[in-house]
């Protein structure tokens, strides 16, 4: 418990500091390129670690909380440059607020610009070191009565499409499939059927597709932790439900189940993979499930009582302390169902950008939902969720962490453009109204827009934190 907790501490800092770090260097550069005297440069907050003065003059500080940073420049408390300030003539050049707008503009979007960047470089990377792998999205199973089977869709199908835009693997499929978070109407699946599938003589074949429509209704709008293709009764590929840990004092201790038994049955229904095992154990909760299990060479019968819970959403549901025994799934499967693509450096930068643009535009949407009430505002994370998460990622290998950090990048340069004062686009904002009318927005509005910005950002990190908190419980 310890060690997760200095590795999630240790995680969140490195993470947020290079964010934080990036976000601020992309101020500071272009400031410094514009001809802008900066005063401070600091990562973190509170009481400075360690603070040192530049060949340039600007002071340098490292801050213990690495929830933020800034840039202080000369002349930038000045919300009006031509109604007078603390500069003195011979600095005038040197002041931000004496700048072109086109500069502070520059100035003000460099930080955000900056993540986006960070994020291209990341996908770059992983591109070129890692290349493309996954799993073609063929479905293992539907689930009768499901969603998708009402649709039509049945196992052996192989999805090459969602409303429209295509995709080879199931990775490509999930995140087509979030774009519809919060929704009604109908998904437009396309696949091959099982059928054609196996009348191919090869992958290159002309196979014929079909489009199906999957009906949906406010779709997974209320829950904190989606699983598009589990809501739609799809099972993308089967791992053995073999036990590996079970958690002491747990209801799968008490039930006499061991690591290495393999889940045969339950209540009479066989079990054929793991995520249908979890599924029978969260809709059982205290209601008694009698399982076999292979043991070595022998079948044992056992009685377990799932312990409820309650989920994020209100809900009860199963659950007994155990987890799945590591399954190299990949390697496992004929090479038809493997897909992998490699990068050069020059042929990587497309993907790269594609993705950090793909992703900006879901940030953004996800965002405009929670605001209409297509999604529950209990999505929003604060930096408690960001810990668990990078210490988690950080433990699976540098390939995921990166992704995470990517993707985390985006959010922040997405979040600092939305047009809220005491954000970056809030002063965007204001320079674009000032473009406009000819002249900076009044002080007066500028000061109640500072109060109002402040209530909005507080107001989010406060719910960020609730919602933490509340996931802990």
């Amino acid at each position: 418990m310890l060690q997760t907790l200095v590795v999630n501490v240790l995680a969140l800092i490195v993470t947020l500091g290079i964010l934080v770090t990036i976000h601020e260097f992309g101020h500071f550069w272009v400031a410094r390129k514009c001809g802008v005297k900066v005063l401070r440069f600091s990562i973190g907050f509170g009481k400075a670690v360690k603070t040192w003065v530049g060949k340039d003059g600007t002071e340098y500080v490292i801050a213990p909380i690495p929830l933020g940073g800034y840039v202080k420049m000369l002349g930038q408390d000045d919300t009006n440059a031509e109604a007078g300030s603390q500069v003195s003539e011979d600095e005038k050049h040197m002041a931000f607020n004496y700048k072109p707008l086109w500069q502070r503009f520059a100035i003000v979007a460099a930080g955000p610009i900056a993540n986006f960047l960070l994020a291209i470089f990341v996908f770059w990377v992983i591109n070129v070191a890692y290349g493309t792998r996954g799993i073609s999205p063929v479905i293992s199973h539907v689930e009768p009565d499901s969603p998708a089977w009402e649709a039509g869709l049945r196992e052996g199908d192989e999805i090459t499409a969602v409303d429209g835009k295509p995709v080879s693997l199931w990775q490509q499929v999930n995140l087509k499939l979030l774009d519809r978070l919060g929704e009604s109407g109908n998904l437009m699946i396309t696949a091959i059927p099982a059928q054609s599938r196996q009348g191919a003589v090869s992958a290159t074949d002309n196979q014929s597709t079909e489009t199906f429509a999957v009906a949906i209704q406010n779709w997974m709008g209320n829950t904190t932790e989606p699983n598009p293709l589990g809501s739609l009764g799809i099972v993308q590929y089967e791992i053995p439900p073999v036990i590996d840990t079970i958690v002491p004092g747990g209801r799968a201790e008490a039930g006499g189940l061991q690591s290495g038994d393999t889940v045969v049955s339950a209540n009479g229904t066989d079990i054929r993979s793991w995520s249908h095992w979890v599924s029978m154990i969260q809709q059982s909760p205290e209601l008694p499930l009698d399982v076999v299990v292979q043991r070595e060479s022998e079948l044992v019968a056992l009685e377990i009582v799932p312990q409820a819970t309650e989920a994020a959403d209100g809900t009860q549901m199963g659950r007994i302390g155990a987890g799945v025994q590591i399954y190299d799934l990949y390697n496992s499967l004929p090479a038809e169902r493997r897909r992998e693509v490699s990068f050069n450096p020059l042929s990587a930068i497309g993907p790269a950008m594609v993705e950090t643009w793909d992703k900006s535009v879901f940030v953004l949407d996800s965002i405009k939902k929670m605001v209409i009430g297509l999604i529950s505002v209990k999505n929003i994370n604060g930096p408690i969720t960001i810990a668990q998460v990078a210490g988690e990622t950080a433990s699976y290998g540098l390939e995921v962490y990166l992704g995470f950090l990517a993707i985390l990048s985006i959010s922040l340069g997405v979040l600092n453009l939305l047009p809220i004062p005491v954000l970056d686009g809030g002063h965007l904002l204001y320079y674009i109204i000032e473009a406009i009318i000819r002249r900076p927005v009044p002080e007066r509005v500028q000061a109640m827009g500072l109060q109002l910005g402040l209530l909005i950002v507080g107001s989010i990190m406060v719910l960020a934190l609730y919602n933490d908190v509340s996931r802990l419980m």
